[in-house]
């Protein structure tokens, strides 16, 4: 049964394919131009996907993309990955290793799960000496939290219904934190730096409201080091991802620039070095499932 649902989905995702492929051509030709525009100008260009856009648009773009996928987004994280988004996230949860009295910043949050893996971590710890801890959950969209806030209210994973653990749901730009120095001993981002436009800045923003000692931790989709794999993980994410958001909820092309910013995100040894330029010792990352994601760690020392 399940063989046959998956054969089904495969086809029409192949359908889709050869029907936009042309429209696809044409929207990344028309995003590559309008980046040679922005270059004779004096605002700066980044990179939306494989489009080149002006800095000021990337924001917005970004914006409407989570806009549109958030209700769907923990259905198609299950689809796109075969469920294996979620041993990540535990395994991400586990080489933190909270304790009772931490303080964590969970940035680009969202949806809430790695907040509550953290919560049910610290659930499952003695606390005899009944420390208090906190997660404050970020994200720039604010649609992503409402999800993530009613999610929290199900599973019973507010402050009203936990002990010793606040909880607190806050919209803000990972580039300009609205946070206190040294305000928190954890800062985690999971699959969402490689969505910010100047990611340099959200680094130095992780470390600025760290305490001393406090740790970094990224969760980001990343490279495989075997060629032959990546170049089949690489017909997987574009063949396959963007159809299937498509037909599970609705969105392309909101889909087709997840895959597209996956590519542009530097790889693994790159990303090392610009972690170490924001200031953090200690720097180190360890490859899942052969480097389709990464986690990275550093500390402020």
């Amino acid at each position: 049964m399940q063989s046959t649902r998956s054969t089904r989905l495969l086809s029409l995702a192949r359908r889709f394919v050869h029907t936009r492929t042309a429209a696809q051509s044409t929207r990344n030709s028309k995003g590559m131009g309008s980046g040679a525009e922005s270059t004779s100008g004096k605002e700066q260009t980044t990179h939306f996907g494989f489009q080149t856009v002006r800095e000021s648009e990337k924001e917005q773009k970004v914006h409407e993309v989570f806009e549109q996928v958030a209700n769907s987004y923990d259905v198609m994280n299950d689809a796109m990955s075969l469920g294996i988004h979620r041993l990540w996230k535990d395994v991400f949860v586990e080489r933190l290793g909270p304790t009772h009295g931490m303080r964590l910043l969970d940035m680009a949050g969202g949806t809430g799960d790695i907040t509550f893996r953290y919560l049910r971590y610290l659930n499952n710890q003695p606390n005899p000496q009944q420390r208090p801890s906190h997660v404050t959950v970020s994200d720039i969209n604010q649609h992503m939290l409402n999800v993530g806030e009613e999610r929290a209210k199900r599973l019973g994973l507010t402050t009203d219904q936990l002990s010793n653990c606040t909880v607190a749901w806050q919209c803000a730009d990972a580039e300009k934190l609205p946070f206190p120095d040294a305000s928190f001993t954890a800062y985690t981002i999971a699959f969402g730096i490689r969505n910010c436009t100047h990611v340099d800045k959200v680094l130095s923003e992780a470390y600025r409201v760290l305490q001393p000692g406090g740790r970094f931790m990224c969760l980001e989709f990343s490279h495989l080091t075997n060629e032959t794999m990546q170049w089949l993980y690489d017909q997987y994410s574009f063949q396959v991802i963007p159809p299937m958001g498509q037909l599970l909820a609705g969105q392309w092309q909101a889909y087709q620039y997840l895959v597209e910013s996956i590519r542009r995100f530097p790889k693994q040894e790159q990303f090392k070095q610009m972690i170490e330029q924001a200031g953090f010792d200690q720097v180190s990352y360890e490859n899942l499932t052969f480097g389709v994601v990464s986690i990275h760690s550093g500390f402020k020392l």
